[in-house]
């Protein structure tokens, strides 16, 4: 642990529920509900690789490298939501521009996630658990929100819980990542899996824009997005 994080106030270790569910309940329902999601959205996977092709090019997919369960890194399963354009000098152009109309529409419904159900289906990610974030954060977390990579990583771990906060900072989705270990259960799970579907039906700007600021150990509490970080 970093000096940055000695005098961090999140410092409880939290106890993992231990239950059947948790041991065994919970990677069956994924195995079963993965499995029934990919025969069901076949159709819609298929519509999405033909406007890939034609919006984005290939390849149609994007991976990127994740800690997963005990911080062992997989894949994680995207649709591709940018085009590869470059400047004069062969870099990528910035992410704003790239990004298309199409791009835009699957991320702000989220259907740039679809894949993951293969990821879930394998074993690397679950229906619900704290989401996968950047290699690069792992050094960054405090020993108490480290823990969160004792499950296995989800679709979605939305707040279900009343805090009395209207805020979703660094600090405010990992404490809620920790409630979760703390209190795994199928009620628990079903009540975020129909908090995520409503989620994806309301569709949100604020994932389709990306302007989140990136954790850096220290932030924890910040609630700027990138936009306002840049004007300092």
């Amino acid at each position: 642990m970093n000096d940055r994080q000695e005098h961090n106030y999140y410092n409880d270790i939290p106890v993992i529920r231990d239950t059947f569910y948790t041991k065994y309940g919970k990677r069956v329902i994924d195995i079963v509900l993965s499995g029934i999601g990919i025969i069901i959205v076949s159709p819609v996977y298929l519509i999405i690789l033909i406007l890939e092709l034609i919006f984005h090019g290939h390849p149609i997919m994007y991976f990127s490298q994740r800690p997963g369960k005990d911080e062992k890194i997989f894949s994680i399963y995207k649709f591709r939501s940018m085009t590869n354009e470059m400047d004069d000098d062969g870099n990528l152009l910035p992410e704003e521009q790239r990004l298309t109309r199409f791009g835009r529409f699957i991320r702000k419904t989220s259907l740039d996630e679809l894949p993951q159900l293969f990821n879930i289906l394998k074993g690397d990610m679950s229906i619900i658990g704290p989401r996968p974030l950047l290699i690069e954060y792992l050094p960054l977390y405090s020993r108490r929100h480290r823990m969160r990579h004792k499950i296995r990583p989800g679709l979605a771990c939305f707040r279900i819980i009343d805090t009395g906060k209207n805020t979703w900072t660094w600090g405010d989705q990992f404490e809620n990542d920790i409630w979760y270990l703390e209190h795994i259960s199928l009620w628990t799970d079903i009540r975020m899996f129909w908090t995520m579907v409503k989620k994806v039906f309301e569709a949100s700007d604020v994932r389709a824009n990306d302007t989140r600021i990136m954790f850096d150990g220290i932030n924890l509490n910040d609630t700027r997005n990138k936009n306002e970080v840049k004007k300092i």
